[in-house]
């Protein structure tokens, strides 16, 4: 009896929207002590309501050696997706990083975050999602808003989505916190789409 529910169960979860039948997860890596552990949590949370799959944090390792570049007082992000490249772990489907420093690439000055479509790995900074970067009063309640607005856009790369020309779509590109600000926490009906074929995709290899 106790096999034939257990089965029952397995089948169940399988069928379930969204669900990795093969047990993967979505790990989430604070990169460096600076990064609040109840912000992360809460993260997990909230984007495992948004895709449907499941999330875990995985333990904080180091900033990478050599990333910081004193010049600019920024780390430079490829070398920080090359680091959660290198330390993938075995059952994840895809990695996040979250750091609390000011992070660039060549071309753009700053960067809320970045993602590697191919290797599945994505980063987000949390410095400029502060209120308190633009001198202003501390805002909780918008740093969190803001914090999961670019995870879901940075992991929504990963799932192989591009950009969205529609400024409400958590995919349309922040080139500035008002345009973060601007757009929803969720997915646009056609980026949605995009996600579940994606999704689904991956369930079938």
């Amino acid at each position: 009896m106790l096999k034939f529910i257990s089965v029952i169960l397995l089948l169940f979860n399988m069928i379930l929207p969204g669900r990795n039948p093969d047990g993967k997860k979505v790990y989430l890596i604070p990169i460096g002590d600076e990064v609040d552990p109840e912000l992360v949590r809460e993260l997990r949370l909230n984007l495992e309501e948004e895709f449907h799959q499941p999330f875990v944090i995985g333990s904080v390792i180091g900033l990478p050696s050599g990333a910081y570049v004193p010049t600019r007082r920024q780390y430079y992000s490829p070398a920080i997706l090359s680091l959660l490249k290198r330390k993938f772990p075995k059952d994840a489907s895809r990695v996040l990083g979250i750091v609390n420093h000011d992070l660039w690439v060549p071309g753009l000055n700053f960067i809320f975050g970045e993602a590697d479509p191919e290797a599945k790995v994505a980063v987000i900074s949390l410095i400029r999602l502060r209120q308190e970067f633009y001198h202003l009063p501390p805002d909780p309640e918008l740093f969190f808003l803001r914090a999961l607005k670019e995870a879901v856009h940075e992991l929504g790369h990963t799932y192989g989505l591009p950009h969205c020309s529609d400024p409400n779509c958590v995919m349309h590109f922040s080139n500035s916190i008002a345009d973060t600000d601007r757009k929803s926490a969720h997915f646009c009906p056609r980026c949605r789409r995009l996600l579940e074929e994606a999704i689904e995709r991956e369930k079938e290899r």
